[in-house]
């Protein structure tokens, strides 16, 4: 065999990928970042109609997704809170006399059942009701019907874990 070299055993060549396949694994792997980067949210390009925008938008809507759309279940409508069977205790931090008595009256006269008034000592910084953490929902309720913008998960220790606590810092 003459004109012929063989690599010697520890020899091998290596071949280098030509450059279709490394653009294929360039094309790749930047398909791999823009999915991952747009959480291949799977729309399909599908455009969005936007409030106000013309009836013919509105009118392109593939019939799929009005379908869709109407497959959904209604949402369930949480229960109106029975007002009757929620404690509530109204206190006094401020220097209005007779606040929480007034306050507790028209809690009492949206149906909510007030167990006691009294004063409260301590520095609230505004008028607040407290809940329990799963009396959250009936929380925000009385705060609606008093007109009280700030609520909070009750302060363990302070408070009973059975009932809502209304603190006035003053007037609603």
């Amino acid at each position: 065999m003459t004109g012929c070299v063989r690599p010697s055993k520890g020899e091998r060549g290596v071949a280098l990928p030509t450059p279709v396949i490394a653009l294929s694994v360039v094309a790749v792997i930047a398909a791999v970042i823009i999915f991952w980067i747009t959480g291949g949210d799977g729309d399909g390009g599908k455009e969005i109609a936007q409030a106000g925008g013309s009836p013919s938008a509105s009118a392109s809507a593939s019939p799929k997704a009005a379908k869709a759309e109407e497959k959904k279940p209604p949402k369930a409508e949480p229960s109106p809170v029975d007002r009757a069977k929620v404690s509530v205790e109204v206190y006094n931090q401020s220097n209005i006399v007779g606040l929480a008595g007034d306050v507790a009256a028209k809690a009492n006269t949206v149906g909510w059942n007030v167990v006691g008034e009294d004063n409260w000592m301590g520095s609230i910084p505004e008028n607040t009701v407290y809940y329990p953490s799963e009396m959250k929902r009936e929380g925000q309720q009385l705060a609606d019907d008093l007109g009280i913008k700030r609520t909070h998960v009750s302060v363990e220790g302070s408070m009973k874990g059975d009932r809502l606590t209304v603190v006035l810092t003053g007037a609603l």
